[in-house]
């Protein structure tokens, strides 16, 4: 079943987290009438097109839910944390992966993980800023799907992440 949106409904558009479907557009291309979601990130007054047939393969989906938000948690608690011996371009191309595929959990394993690393070795630049982006795009949902404001979700996280510490 393809996804369905309706107007003002939020949804997650990976890399950029929540945006709003503000219309639906019709346009013609190629001499056929197309539909397109209009979104605007929350984060900024961007708009995205997005071609209706084609919004699950670019990876957009609704809003993760409460049992969702809970399983994050779970995430950030897990003491066990397996790092590659990668450089760290391999593996900030391996977290990268993880951020653009939109699945929420695979950003929260990016964020425990980056944030795990952090307490054993520097991060570079580019693995700081992953890390910032993960985090965020975390809270940013999170705080939609649990309807708790930014600060209290936060707290949540460093919550999680602490009891995960072996």
């Amino acid at each position: 079943m393809a996804l369905t949106l309706t107007i003002g409904q939020k949804a997650v558009y990976p890399s950029r987290g929540i945006a709003e479907v503000v219309d639906i557009e019709k346009k013609e291309i190629g001499g056929r009438v197309q539909e397109f979601y209009v979104l605007r990130l929350s984060t900024s007054d961007l708009k995205i097109l997005v071609h209706i047939d084609k919004a699950e393969q670019v990876g957009l989906r609704p809003v993760a839910g409460k049992a969702d938000a809970e399983e994050v948690l779970q995430i950030l608690r897990e003491k066990v944390v397996q790092f590659e011996r990668h450089t760290w371009n391999r593996r900030y191309r391996a977290f990268m992966d993880k951020i653009k595929s939109g699945s929420l959990f695979e950003v929260a394993e990016v964020f425990r993980d980056l944030h795990r690393l952090k307490k054993t070795k520097s991060l570079s630049f580019g693995e700081r800023r992953m890390l910032d982006t993960a985090r965020g795009l975390v809270v940013q949902e999170l705080s939609v799907a649990r309807a708790a404001n930014r600060e209290s979700v936060e707290a949540d996280l460093d919550r999680a992440l602490s009891e995960g510490k072996a």
